[in-house]
């Protein structure tokens, strides 16, 4: 009798795909946690036990439903903790005539399997893993001939297919985006709504990790691991948002605050990125709650939302495929520059990124705006070479896949990729992030300061950034006024002296 082993990735646990519509007799399922995964980069530990909780979660439902499930935890003694060696021992071991695997989302495994494939045996398959609203190569495809791939086309063109938020052919409201609508600093700690969490215990995956000496980052109560681990968790938790948190998602998802680590975020990254449940869903959930709810749900906060998922998620998957693997060696502006050590413990006098780097040592997790316009700002600023922004961030954040994460971190926040995601680099001085946030009224420095002691070190950083890379940037006409500013400033040579002190002493900030 022919059978068949069909890989699973932890990133695959997509219960709705078509392999899973009946049980097979002579198909097994291969799922294994693998150091080949834990130890490519230091990862958070609730990133590690999140992934091993939600594969054992999803295996053991495999199994309640009747299919053959091979499970190697990562202390199996049968484990060989890498793709190739366990594929081809286990071939062996069973006997199977045919491999089957579902495409990777990161470019590396891609490689990996396609090379396993050209070294056995026997006949090997890859399927689609129908999950994303787009195939791996229609952005490239869309943008055919463009100078560039523009987000916004791309968005119109994915609610037009999908009839999501559109009226015919014309989106309702008579417009696309309401991004003007969606960048108010939070004021009012009283809009504050107690998340829904799923806590749990991960003592067991704690203990094994320990065991094994998997080096990790951050920290985790071993009784409150709070992310879903299951396709029902993660529904509850989108059910959760649209009923409670979609209200003010959109006018406050660039707001920064110490009042709580979440916001009116959803909290459903790590859900999709998993596969646990499906973008379009998750849009459906937003558009048919706001549909219901008009009279309290302003259409500025469902776009929003749906932008993230339907526009920027997809696109951000188009552009991995279309540009690797030349994205992940660029460095446009050649920034050299390591890490500041407390990148690693939070334990610097900047309020605004001592509390983004010590909340995401905490949650492996911070949102957006925390990313780009704090941890993601200072990093161009101070030119960090791309490989370790990449690393951290690949690293600390539970969401963090590679073809999400390296194109949000060396395109949107450090313009390595020389403006193949973004048009201009994102930067900011101390101004944008007082006014978004509640940072700066207690922070060892001063907001308004641009040379001196207290000083804030945004400031000066970002002239310098600016005049160091003026050969490359004075043309984008989204920057032109900064040059026009800097050229009528007085006491230049000052600011730039101030600059120069702080990249010699990163790791003093």
């Amino acid at each position: 009798m022919s059978t068949t082993l069909r890989l699973i990735l932890g990133d695959q646990l997509n219960s709705q795909h078509p392999w899973l519509e009946s049980t097979d007799p002579s198909v097994t399922y291969l799922m294994m946690e693998m150091r080949q995964e834990t130890d490519y980069v230091v990862h958070h530990v609730q990133k590690i036990v999140g992934f091993f909780l939600a594969m054992r979660h999803f295996a053991k439902e495999l199994q309640e439903q009747g299919h053959r499930v091979i499970y190697y935890c990562l202390d199996d003694p049968e484990n060989r903790q890498d793709l190739p060696s366990q594929i081809q021992y286990l071939i062996q071991k069973e006997g199977f005539s045919t491999f089957e695997y579902q495409f990777p989302d990161e470019y590396r495994l891609e490689q990996q399997l396609q090379a396993i494939c050209r070294e056995l045996d026997i006949p090997s398959h890859a399927v689609d893993s129908h999950h994303f609203l787009t195939p791996r190569g229609f952005l490239k495809d869309f943008f055919k001939g463009k100078k560039s791939y523009l987000m916004e086309t791309f968005y119109r063109e994915m609610r037009r297919k999908y009839q999501v938020l559109m009226e015919g052919n014309e989106p309702l409201g008579g417009k696309w985006n309401f991004d003007q609508e969606n960048r108010k600093p939070l004021k009012e700690k009283g809009l504050m709504v107690p998340p829904c969490l799923h806590p749990k215990s991960a003592g067991h995956i704690l203990e094994m990790l320990r065991r094994c000496e998997v080096k990790t980052l951050g920290s985790l109560d071993p009784h409150g691991f709070v992310w879903p681990s299951s396709r029902k968790e993660s529904l509850d938790v989108l059910a959760y948002f649209c009923d409670h948190l979609l209200v003010h998602f959109g006018t406050y998802q660039d707001a920064l605050t110490t009042w709580d680590p979440y916001l009116f975020h959803s909290r459903l990254s790590f859900s999709l990125n998993c596969k646990m449940i499906s973008p379009l869903e998750v849009v459906r959930a937003a558009e048919k709650t706001w549909e219901a709810n008009q009279e309290k749900i302003g259409l500025a906060q469902v776009e929003g939302f749906i932008r993230q998922i339907l526009g920027w998620r997809e696109y951000m998957r188009g552009i991995y495929w279309a540009e690797m693997p030349a994205f992940g060696q660029s460095n446009y502006f050649d920034h050299q520059r390591q890490l500041p050590s407390w990148f690693w413990t939070g334990k610097t006098g900047m309020n605004c990124l001592n509390h983004a780097i010590s909340q995401s040592l905490t949650y492996a997790y911070a949102h957006h705006i925390q990313r780009l316009m704090v941890t993601g700002n200072f990093a161009l600023l101070a030119g960090i070479h791309p490989d370790e922004v990449d690393a951290w961030y690949l690293g600390i954040y539970i969401d963090a896949i590679e073809w999400v994460e390296i194109t949000n971190t060396r395109g949107m926040s450090q313009f390595a990729d020389g403006g193949i995601v973004g048009t201009k680099p994102y930067t900011s001085s101390a101004n944008y992030i007082k006014k978004q946030s509640n940072y700066c009224g207690t922070c060892a420095y001063d907001a308004e300061k641009k040379v001196g002691k207290t000083a804030c070190p945004f400031n000066s950083l970002y002239w310098h950034f600016h005049v160091r890379h003026r050969e490359k940037l004075e043309n984008n006409p989204r920057i032109g006024m900064v040059y026009r500013t800097w050229d009528k400033m007085t006491a230049k040579q000052e600011v730039l002296d101030q600059a120069e002190f702080y990249l010699k002493h990163l790791e003093e900030l």
